[in-house]
């Protein structure tokens, strides 16, 4: 609330959670003893978790334009990665849904004309029940 009074109210509302399948810590976990997860490296997950950070905020700055201000909370959740909330104040503010709808979009790309992002979108961004006949 501090910051809210000071800077202004956030324009973003940011989770991130470690993906154990992320290519870094696949290769990492092959150099060590079989039978190894993402859970028992805690020291590598963690490390590569505020390295992501560091790059989502410059992807910020590269998209929105500056950012005034930002402050960001991480937790541990059930199966021990972390998994981050992250508010973020733009100097250029968002100021109606066309605006918002500018840089964002919730939607399953189409999957003859972008099969790789489909791929991903359905792989890593759908959540709960779901079947085939949705996509």
């Amino acid at each position: 609330m501090a910051i809210s009074r000071k800077i202004g109210r956030p324009d973003l509302f940011i989770t991130m959670t470690c993906n154990p399948k992320w290519p870094e810590i696949q290769r990492y976990l092959k150099s060590l003893p079989k039978g190894l997860t993402a859970n028992d490296i805690p020291h590598f997950t963690c490390r590569l978790f505020y390295q992501k950070i560091l790059s989502l905020i410059k992807d910020l700055e590269n998209v929105f334009g500056t950012v005034r201000a930002y402050v960001y909370t991480i937790e541990f959740q059930k199966r021990g990665l972390p998994h981050m909330h992250f508010l973020v104040t733009l100097k250029n503010k968002l100021l109606n849904a066309d605006d918002i709808d500018n840089f964002i979009r919730a939607e399953i790309p189409d999957k003859s004309k972008f099969p790789k992002l489909w791929y991903k979108v359905t792989k890593h961004m759908l959540h709960g029940p779901r079947t085939d006949s949705m996509l």
